[in-house]
């Protein structure tokens, strides 16, 4: 029975409830050390009963080191659904859990098999999985348990993980929480009269007051006192109190003390390891003990045989056996542990990790097992594991070099998982033992990925270029294209155009041909204000990548595709993000996901798709947040700011500008400015675009951005409404340059609109005209119906009301489509003024147009004829969420199976204006 935790319960129960109707959730219990995290957690697991399957885990402390260890713990029972897995899911998790010989994978895939497995493991009945001391699983199984958390929808699944609340430990957000204050007075006095009825009332009342409230202090506290204390004979205060969890860790001490010295022995070995019974008992028979040395710990309630293991009471009881050993007997007790793990292929890590245990001093037979075992860490994706070992092996590495080479190893493996700080420390310490030219150029890039994440732009770009120049000299051309376009990358986001050129002037250094130096010669021309040189570089660069006999690999070829939007080549550009987020879904790269989810919602919305670049943008943002990409979750929200400024949604614009109001690369920065100079465009707030466009170019050159076509026309129409004509023909030269460079008709098509706003009334006509014509050859609806618009308003007001009509009606359509409402209600406006009286009425709903964003990519998945499964593995969602989103959908499309989906318009195509 648990004693004052009536609310707690009910949040527990309403979870178990919504398991019950098919519904899932997740939750972290929080509190201090012995508030009664585990007992809820045990009460959770009555409350499952038998309608419910519960699986139980825990984070172990000697375990925080080894990849997978938790989630192996809390899975084996179900391992045998693994066959039952998308093939890369269970290839992906076979490996991390070491079921077969690992291969390098996308870490976040493992985190999809969970989610996948737990999902189908559901399929008979509700699934309910309890982690006890989740501050202590080691990083990959949380990282993989929480993505699996924060994805979890419709499946019947239940994950309740319970965490102290120690600021930093088993950071979760998104993941809803309930912490676990202390017990109440009535509460805490019915917890110990419970356990300790006998104890005088004087002693009550000072047992209550050391306790304050701390449910497992009044559980333990009184079974460290003797009888003459619990009679009130000797005074409590005595034996001089201390903070509870030091008290109850002492009780626990003398507890263990009063054993036979085989049975401390045997916790001991216990302790050091995850408690395996198998393990132990082989483990101690190298100490000469047995299974029997179990028997007084059991009877004195310290640990329990269950499951094929030793389980201890609490947390605490494990840290008092390990601290109570003498540091001699840790030592004897590791090392029997790993000869008791030699030759066991999946236990290489663990095996390393007790012989580094039982080491003092440099061993360098050591060191190297524990970089083997760190190398088999790396393969699973278990980058925090990996890192520490590398550091581990370090520390005991005799020869200097060597020990720079393994720190180097240890910052790459902490850079990989976003530990930023550690990886900082860990290649300054590196720095001074490192030899070797690639070495030193691996570690700086290292530390290039440090500066970039902290924002400081200008060392990365000075720590890549000098890198590169050390590389280039060795002779590894490869290598030194790669650092000297990450470097000029990175001075290009900085909007340091100089080091631009120059950085690009140095790779011509490189002899041998490389698709990189291609694209590095090319942002050094657009940075020296040579673009049609420079954009057939990187259109050929782009373009060529995937004819290339070296083809670059998918992180590479998306990140090179971002740059499409220099060339402005809207469908091309659409079709190359398509390649690259189908071969993401298809090979489970879910790291690579929403860089290229970036580059299908800005292609998707440049088209005038913008409910599939909500979708695409909210997937991807949903993703990169869960996984720590916060680059590409703030270009995610660039493109949805855009997206809602374009429909003019003036508080959900807002709303997301103020997200990334404090980002500072150019791509996010330049997307927001555009977003709300189009805003303001259609609010007639002129004023408000002149001070921004200054306010941005000073700090990134507009001639420059990759903004330009998609910011600097709306300072040309602010700046002509506003008679700042010098303004206007400025900002006017930047878009015609640009439109030169790129050539593309949508582009020229607004540099006439420009022309236009700009001429006289004998010349403004024609261009016009001629920009109409080109608008209709090429994309960007949004573009054509401004521009329609604009020669609609400059035909009524020549009194040429009749003309007028035709671009104004277009132009009013495509609004409609768009749902570009304030742009649609100025057209109506001027159409009423040219004469129009009977106004086509807003574009009716259609059905569609009832499905969320979510919804809609689902239902379009099934009609293509997808199965539950497929569209699952595609979307890195649960085939249980999945068809939990069709039941919803079918009801709002009138259909009744998906047979019916296949003769509905729901194709991209056939919305696009």
């Amino acid at each position: 029975m648990l004693y004052g935790r009536g609310e707690e319960q009910t949040v527990i129960t309403r979870l178990l409830g919504d398991a019950g109707n098919g519904l899932s959730g997740a939750l972290i219990v929080r509190g201090a050390t012995g508030v009664g995290k585990s007992a809820l957690l045990d009460q959770a697991a009555v409350l499952a009963g038998d309608r419910m399957l519960v699986l139980r885990g825990a984070g172990i402390q000697p375990e925080m080191e080894l990849p997978f260890a938790g989630l192996h713990l809390l899975l084996h029972s179900v391992l045998d659904g693994i066959d039952a897995l998308p093939t890369e899911q269970a290839r992906a998790l076979r490996g991390a859990l070491g079921l077969e010989r690992f291969a390098a994978s996308d870490r976040f895939l493992v985190g999809l098999a969970v989610l996948t497995l737990l999902a189908n493991t559901a399929d008979e009945r509700p699934l309910v999985c309890l982690i006890d001391d989740a501050h202590w699983l080691d990083q990959a199984s949380a990282e993989a348990l929480l993505f699996a958390a924060r994805r979890l929808d419709a499946e019947g699944v239940v994950l309740v993980f319970a965490a102290r609340d120690d600021e930093g430990l088993f950071d979760a957000p998104g993941v809803r929480e309930l912490r676990l204050r202390a017990l109440e007075a009535t509460a805490a006095e019915q917890l110990l009269d419970s356990h300790a009825p006998d104890l005088a009332p004087e002693v009550r009342r000072g047992l209550l007051t050391e306790a304050q409230g701390n449910p497992l202090a009044l559980i333990e506290l009184p079974a460290t006192l003797t009888g003459a204390q619990r009679s009130g004979e000797v005074p409590l205060h005595a034996v001089g109190m201390s903070p509870v969890p030091s008290r109850i860790l002492r009780g626990f001490h003398e507890r263990i003390a009063a054993l036979p010295a085989d049975a401390r022995t045997l916790l001991l070995v216990a302790a050091c390891d995850d408690g395996t019974l198998d393990l132990v008992l082989d483990a101690i028979k190298h100490l000469g003990g047995s299974l029997y040395d179990a028997e007084p710990a059991e009877a004195a309630g310290l640990v329990r045989i269950a499951d094929g293991r030793i389980v201890f009471r609490h947390p605490l009881v494990r840290t008092a056996a390990y601290q109570h050993a003498p540091a001699a007997a840790r030592q004897a007790a590791h090392r029997a542990l790993a000869k008791s793990l030699d030759g066991h292929p999946d236990a290489i890590g663990r095996m390393a990790w007790h012989l580094a245990l039982a080491t003092t001093g440099s061993d360098e037979a050591v060191a190297a097992a524990l970089e083997r075992g760190a190398e088999q860490a790396e393969g699973k994706g278990g980058h925090a594991g990996a890192s520490a070992a590398y550091e581990r092996a370090a520390q005991l590495t005799p020869d200097p070099a060597e020990r720079g080479r393994r720190l180097a190893a240890a910052a790459r493996s902490a850079a990989e998982l976003g530990q930023y700080h550690r990886a900082g420390a860990l290649a300054d310490r590196a720095a001074p033992d490192l030899s070797e030219p690639l070495e030193s150029a691996r570690l700086a890039q290292v530390r290039a990925a440090v500066a970039t994440a902290q924002g400081d732009l200008d060392t990365a770009h000075t720590t890549l270029a000098g890198a590169a120049d050390a590389v280039r000299e060795q002779g590894v051309d490869d290598l030194a294209a790669e650092m000297y376009f990450d470097a000029i990358t990175a001075a290009w986001l900085a909007c340091d155009f100089a080091a631009v050129t120059r950085t690009a002037t140095r790779a011509t250094g490189i002899r041998r041909a490389h698709p990189l130096l291609r694209a590095a010669s090319g942002l050094g021309r657009m940075a020296a204000e040579e673009p049609p040189v420079a954009l057939s570089s990187m259109r050929e660069v782009i373009e060529g990548l995937a004819r290339s006999d070296r083809p670059a690999d998918l992180h590479r070829r998306a990140a090179l595709a971002l740059w499409d939007l220099l060339i402005g080549d809207d469908t091309a550009a659409y079709h190359r993000a398509v390649a690259i987020e189908r071969e993401s879904r298809t090979s489970g790269a879910v790291g690579v996901l929403p860089m290229a989810l970036v580059l299908l919602a800005r292609a998707q919305m440049f088209m005038g798709r913008y409910r599939d670049s909500l979708s695409s943008a909210q997937e991807g943002y949903r993703i990169a947040r869960d996984i720590g990409q916060h680059h590409h979750q703030a270009l995610l929200t660039g493109i949805m700011t855009y997206v809602a400024a374009a429909q003019g949604d003036e508080e959900r614009c807002q709303a997301h500008a103020a997200e990334i109001a404090d980002v500072t690369d150019g791509a996010t920065s330049g997307m927001r400015c555009a977003a709300l100079n189009l805003l303001d465009l259609a609010g007639g707030r002129h004023e408000a675009i002149i001070r921004r466009a200054l306010e941005f170019d000073r700090h990134s050159p507009a001639a420059r951005t990759m903004m330009v076509l998609h910011r600097t026309q709306d300072v040309v129409e602010a700046a002509v409404r506003l008679d700042r004509t010098d303004l206007a023909r400025a900002a006017a030269a930047r878009v015609q340059a640009s439109a030169t460079a790129t050539g593309q008709p949508w582009a020229w098509a607004v540099a006439l609109r420009c022309r236009a706003l700009l001429a006289p009334a004998e010349e403004a006509g024609d261009h016009f005209e001629q920009a109409v014509r080109l608008h209709q050859q090429s994309g960007r609806p949004l573009e054509r119906a401004r521009t329609e618009l604009l020669y609609g308003e400059w035909l009524r007001r020549n009194r040429r009301k009749l003309e007028s009509r035709q671009p104004l009606e277009s132009a009013l359509e495509i609004f409609q489509r768009l749902e570009a409402r304030p742009w649609a209600d100025r057209t109506q406006g001027e159409l009423r003024a040219a004469g129009k009286r009977h106004l086509a009425a807003n574009a009716p709903t259609g059905l569609i147009d009832q499905l969320t964003a979510q919804e809609l990519q689902i239902v379009r998945l099934a009609a293509s004829g997808m199965s539950n499964r497929e569209i699952a593995a595609q979307l890195f969602l649960s085939p249980r969420t999945i068809g939990y989103h069709l039941h919803k959908a079918f009801p709002k499309l009138q259909v009744a199976s998906r047979g019916e989906l296949a003769q509905l318009a729901l194709s991209p195509e056939a919305e696009t204006p």
